[in-house]
């Protein structure tokens, strides 16, 4: 292990080293000394660069670092949590003196302890066994995130992108022909003025070091590159609309700036003239932006904690079907360079690739180690890593699961075509949903849409329904979860869902 240490901390472009790393162990090593049964000690960094763009010129510019020790402390069948920013190795016996005599005089919780040696991580040495670290991170200078997000503005025409910053409010028609229609799909015409712009690059890497009394050490690296961009518009009778897009990537290459304020801005356009729309039942089709708010009911319901506090509308699921067949969401935690991947969750349990839900069967609930120990059930990992809502149409195979081939994708058009009539929803507006019965009511915004094809847009209402029943009503999961996204939740549709007015 030592000569894994030394080799990762002399790597280019890394945050913690070797010195980090023995102080970290120093820590772990001094409060065993100071009377701990078992410490784990997870050492972070991370440092985030961001340049905003306001109406095409530069607004702000951040350069933020973080650094911080964690230390989870077992004695005397007591538990505590304790941080600091200080690394420094001659300051650890005062902090984890201290921290050790408020361990004690907390009340014993003999469920508190650390995982099983088996079941953690072995394969996480250097940080860049996910594949999340992209080298060219440490090569980006200040001029080249400037330019970055320059170019990625509208507002900003040819002189910003080379260095000037002067700018002025363009309408709809004059964009389309300042720019002689070489921004494909961009929205035209006299009804509406861009009022504002604003935008932001950001590059960022997190570094994070763990080790446990018995034996664990693991460290997971990555880098982050985003874009996003928030358009305001008027239209011709001074209501104002926004839009808002982003891009990211764990890698330089593979950050597209080129059509997100565009994206944002037609976003904008297209809410104006919005109309009401009736109460009633009506096919959902729900945007792979946004599809995730439905999903993480379910994880927050399968998590142990919420079942043992009686708080889970998925109590006593675990082997059961509850999801129609064929609705399959799998925890891809291994994909190595996709976003979320990670080797080991925050107690160095070792992740990976399994099925949440399978043909509709709860297959697995988020057990840590202590609550393993309250429940009695097995223990798996705290919580999701990398979720994958796998593409589904009812009824639309021949095997009768509803599953569809890898072969074939899903769109939005796919979806919308076969729902027919309804409404597209785009945005959430507010609203919960009660994790013990399961019952939601969100506030919503998007499209109704008819024969496959949008008609205007609706604000202003309201679904309320319950989620296990609301998941029976699946119609069909896309293939077009966005690849950027930690959470890879596609387009989704239900059919016969309650719209309020």
């Amino acid at each position: 292990m030592q000569h894994t240490e030394d080799k990762y901390g002399e790597t280019g472009g890394s945050l913690i080293v070797k010195e980090e790393m023995e102080s970290a162990r120093h820590f772990m090593e001094t409060a065993l000394r100071l009377g701990a049964s078992q410490a784990r000690i997870s050492l972070s960094k991370s440092v985030l660069d961001s340049f905003s763009i306001l109406n095409g010129e530069l607004d702000k510019v951040t350069h933020a670092a973080d650094r911080s020790i964690y230390m989870y402390i077992f004695a005397e069948g007591r538990y505590g949590t304790f941080s600091t920013n200080m690394t420094d190795a001659d300051k650890a016996e005062d902090f984890v003196g201290k921290a050790i005599e408020t361990v004690k005089m907390l009340a014993p919780d003999p469920h508190r302890r650390l995982p099983d040696p088996a079941r953690t991580a072995k394969d996480a040495l250097t940080g860049r066994e996910a594949g999340l670290y992209d080298e060219e991170y440490a090569k980006v200078t200040s001029e080249e995130r400037l330019a970055a997000a320059l170019s990625g503005a509208l507002m900003c025409g040819e002189d910003k992108r080379k260095g000037g910053l002067t700018g002025a409010l363009v309408s709809g028609k004059d964009r389309q022909a300042d720019r002689n229609g070489t921004e494909t799909g961009m929205p035209a015409g006299d009804n509406w003025k861009m009022i504002s712009e604003e935008c932001e690059y950001s590059d960022s890497v997190d570094d994070n070091y763990t080790i446990d009394s018995q034996g664990f050490a693991g460290r997971h690296t990555e880098t982050s590159f985003a874009f996003c961009s928030e358009v305001t518009i008027a239209d011709k009778n001074g209501n104002r609309f926004s839009g808002y897009w982003w891009e990211s990537s764990p890698f330089r290459s593979g950050l597209d700036l080129k059509d997100c304020s565009a994206a944002a801005l037609r976003k904008a356009v297209s809410q104006i003239g919005p109309k009401r729309h009736r109460s009633g039942k009506y096919s959902m089709v729900v945007d792979r932006s946004v599809s995730s708010r439905l999903v993480s009911p379910l994880f927050s319901a399968l998590n142990a904690m919420a079942i043992q506090q009686k708080n889970s509308f998925l109590d006593g699921s675990l082997g059961q079907k509850i999801f129609p067949e064929g609705m399959t969401i799998m925890d891809l935690a291994r994909s190595c360079g996709r976003p979320g991947s990670r080797l080991f969750d925050t107690e160095g349990v070792a992740t990976a690739d399994a099925p949440v839900i399978l043909d509709g069967v709860v297959k697995e609930y988020f057990v840590n180690t202590y609550m393993a120990s309250k429940t009695g059930f097995a223990p798996t990992i705290e919580g999701v890593s990398r979720p994958v809502l796998m593409p589904f149409i009812q009824g639309g195979s021949s095997t009768g699961t509803g599953l569809v081939s890898e072969e074939k994708e899903v769109s939005l058009q796919d979806i919308l075509h076969r729902c027919g009539s309804g409404i597209y929803v785009c945005g959430f507006n507010g609203g919960n949903c009660n994790q013990t019965t399961g019952d939601f009511s969100y506030g919503i915004e998007g499209f109704a849409f008819k024969d496959g094809k949008i008609t205007h847009p609706v604000r202003e209402m309201v679904i309320t329904g319950n989620m296990i029943s609301l998941w029976n009503s699946l119609l069909a999961a896309g293939s077009d979860a966005r690849a950027g996204t930690r959470w890879q939740i596609p387009t989704l549709a239900f059919e016969g869902v309650d719209f309020s007015a």
